[in-house]
């Protein structure tokens, strides 16, 4: 694992990245992971990774766009690694108000993330990229090497998908 950097550790352009998108990367590390430590984890490892590799930016997608690759590519990495799945966390964020609200809240989120567990690569990808990642399609598209329309087609697949499946229990 790369050590921890802070911005101040970092160059101006450099600072300035992590600064920007260290957020975004960070949740969409989340959406990937689950599990927040490998999230920061996965984090950290992606900035190491872009702050050494700056000079092979070609700028063929935007500068988060390039990130969240790194991010995925060293998440896919760590799991062939372990050769084990992540479980689905067991406590959801709740969201305010009552607390027959918080458990009807809480109940559907869950069956949400059911069906979401199920659901076929690319279709499970896109949706957690666009919901959890809130990433552009135009972004997502790029991420798959794809374009902007295939990812709008794929996340409108995926939600149809998570709605069967969420009317069949």
């Amino acid at each position: 694992m790369a050590a921890l950097l802070s911005p101040k550790q970092a160059a101006p352009d450099s600072r300035k990245l992590y600064e920007t998108y260290y957020m975004r990367v960070f949740s969409y590390a989340m959406t990937l992971a689950g599990d927040r430590s490998l999230a920061e984890e996965i984090t950290q490892e992606t900035f190491y990774r872009a702050f050494s590799r700056k000079n092979e930016f070609r700028g063929d997608s935007s500068e988060v766009t390039w990130l969240c690759a790194i991010a995925k590519n060293y998440f896919v990495d760590e799991k062939r690694r372990q050769k084990k799945t992540e479980p689905i966390p067991d406590d959801m964020p709740q969201t305010g108000g009552g607390l027959e609200k918080k458990a009807v809240d809480r109940d559907t989120s869950f069956r949400i993330h059911v069906a979401l567990h199920g659901l076929e690569e690319p279709y499970r990808e896109v949706f957690e990229l666009r919901i959890f990642g809130e990433l552009s399609f135009r972004e997502i598209g790029m991420i798959f090497g794809k374009t902007e329309n295939w990812a709008r087609v794929t996340y409108h697949r995926a939600r149809l998908k998570i709605q069967e499946r969420m009317d069949q229990t």
